[in-house]
């Protein structure tokens, strides 16, 4: 359950951030850059949610 929390957590994470910064205006690098930003706080968001249903 823990994997698939951070699974889950990282690819939403990563595609809001990333849609966030191309909505922005940003270039290509700093929108990606935002999304592995937003796919770390996925991670750690997943898998706090995943130890909470274990």
């Amino acid at each position: 359950m823990v994997k698939l929390c951070i699974f889950v957590g990282t690819t939403l994470g990563g595609f809001a951030f990333g849609y966030l910064g191309d909505a922005a205006g940003l270039s290509f690098f700093w929108s990606f850059v935002l999304s592995g930003v937003g796919s770390v706080i996925g991670v750690y968001a997943g898998w706090k949610i995943g130890h909470r249903f274990k």
